[in-house]
């Protein structure tokens, strides 16, 4: 007699569904001539389990409609492996074990020999998304304390925290997926990353002048005359912000003024947050401006820096920036919650919601903001992620396996006067834990954090899920909250706050 699990039948099909979905999406993420060996090497692991898990197992689910693509598989996947740990948890603790180890043998035979870079990527997501489930309840009290100081402190609605160090992964989710509703946010959702985009694209415009195709000291208006742009300016000083191009969505200036640009704020933007704007629209917008310094004279932070770097990638290529994404990092990578969505307004899979807040005719407005246009910023900050795939990307970028030693040492020379490399900030912790790299970025309540010691070993990526407002009133104490973030990851525990 085949021994048996209290599970319903309901259960056995979450079980069978989340292991076979493993073996399924090994196999999509395999290279070509491989997917059926994958496939036929992890079923026949999951048929030989023993045990009641492995008796449960040994059926495949009858009737279930896997994703068309990988991305959509491993939305579909990776969270039913973490809620089929949690299930056995509560009903069957002794078989919780049995069923990780099943599915990572089924998993481990999926890609014997040389499997790809984006297999073994993918292998390394469905093992944590096994060990998800009893990540949050490590001892790891200073990581939970300083997440929840976001939601306490008023800072954020809701927030996703990952931490890779050396005693291994901590995932953690505080405050509320939705106002008004109880359940907490995905622990690997997707998000708008905002600025954080910028590391991206630097990272593709290094990677063709690995090529050849690009010259980081070469005049941007080689490569786009149709804007008369000042021949002075280099690739280099889009990336480092020292152009003294106008940032099309406004500049703030030192004696407090603010010369706006594109309506990214207040009601005026919350009515028109579907609208496309064409990227070339924004550069021609802020060429109409005056300069703020001659090119290479300062430095001043100006989203058209990183608009113009698009363009340059899509002008020597002839591909779209999504495209060059996937070639040159998402899809080495395996980065399955990443895109770059141009004018989509969708965030697909499961994710939290954002809010923007305003006044109009004395009364406040909250609005779900969610779901927008983000065209705006275009590659200063449009890009889509989940903290897994921010997590992927960081610790590889400065594990120096996406671009050759020098030119990481390019990204990496800071401008004196910030910190900003080459789309990515320097940071010294000091005695308290000493260099530290990232860029965060925000938009319309969504903010991200991305921050990596310098040989990518130790990386902290969240989400931070919030309501906005034109006045950004929460930017003080989030940058406080992320501080003791940063010193409880990286440093000793202290803060300067």
């Amino acid at each position: 007699m085949s021994p048996a699990l209290a599970l319903t039948d309901q259960d056995r099909l979450t079980l069978r569904t989340a292991a076979w979905g493993a073996v399924s999406l090994m196999s999509a993420a395999g290279a070509a001539g491989s997917a059926h060996k994958a496939a036929a090497a992890g079923s026949v692991a999951l048929t030989s389990a023993t045990g009641p898990v492995g008796h449960v197992l040994a059926k495949a689910p009858k009737g279930v409609k896997y994703g068309r693509t990988v991305a959509e598989l491993a939305d579909q996947v990776l969270p039913a492996l973490n809620a089929s740990m949690g299930l056995l948890k509560e009903v069957a603790p002794a078989e919780a074990d049995n069923f990780r180890r099943t599915v990572l043998v089924a998993v481990e035979a999926a890609t014997e020999g040389r499997p790809s870079p984006t297999m073994t990527e993918m292998a390394r997501k469905i093992s944590a998304a096994l060990a998800a489930s009893t990540a949050a309840g490590r001892d790891r009290p200073e990581l939970d304390r300083a997440m929840q100081a976001f939601v306490e402190a008023g800072v954020a609605t809701g927030m996703q925290l990952r931490v890779n160090d050396e005693r291994g992964e901590w995932v953690g989710t505080a405050g509320v997926r939705e106002l008004g509703s109880p359940d907490k946010p995905p622990a690997d959702g997707r998000f708008r990353i905002g600025s954080s985009t910028k590391t991206f694209v630097a990272t593709v415009v290094l990677q063709l002048v690995a090529e050849g195709r690009i010259g980081l000291d070469g005049p941007v208006n080689g490569y786009l005359p149709e804007f008369g742009l000042d021949e002075r300016i280099t690739v280099r000083m889009l990336l480092q912000h020292t152009s003294g191009i106008f940032n099309h969505t406004g500049e703030y200036y030192e004696d407090g003024t603010f010369a706006p640009g594109i309506a990214w704020s207040g009601k005026e933007w919350v009515e028109g947050r579907f609208h496309t704007h064409q990227p070339e629209e924004l550069v021609r917008l802020a060429l109409s401006k005056p300069a703020r310094f001659e090119p290479g004279a300062d430095w001043s932070y100006a989203n058209t820096n990183y608009v113009l770097a698009r363009l340059v990638i899509e002008r020597v290529t002839g591909r779209s920036f999504a495209q060059e994404l996937q070639r040159l990092i998402a899809g080495p990578l395996g980065l399955t919650g990443t895109e770059a969505p141009g004018t989509s307004t969708e965030i697909t899979g499961p994710h939290a919601h954002s809010y923007y807040r305003y006044e109009d005719g004395g009364q406040e407005h909250t609005v779900d903001v969610t779901r927008q246009n983000p065209s705006w910023i275009s590659a200063g900050g449009d890009m889509i992620s989940t903290t897994q795939d921010l997590h992927t990307f960081f610790a590889a970028l400065n594990g120096g396996r996406l671009l050759p030693a020098e030119l990481l040492a390019e990204m990496r020379k800071p401008d004196p006067k910030i910190g900003y490399g080459l789309g990515i900030f320097e940071q010294d912790l000091g005695e308290r834990g000493g260099t530290v790299y990232h860029h965060n970025g925000g938009m319309a309540g969504s903010a991200a954090l991305m921050y990596s010691t310098p040989d990518g070993a130790r990386t902290m990526t969240a989400s931070v899920t919030y309501v906005d407002d034109a006045g950004l009133s929460k930017a003080a104490a989030f940058q406080q909250a992320a501080q003791r973030l940063v010193d409880a990851v990286f440093g000793d525990g202290r803060t300067t706050n």
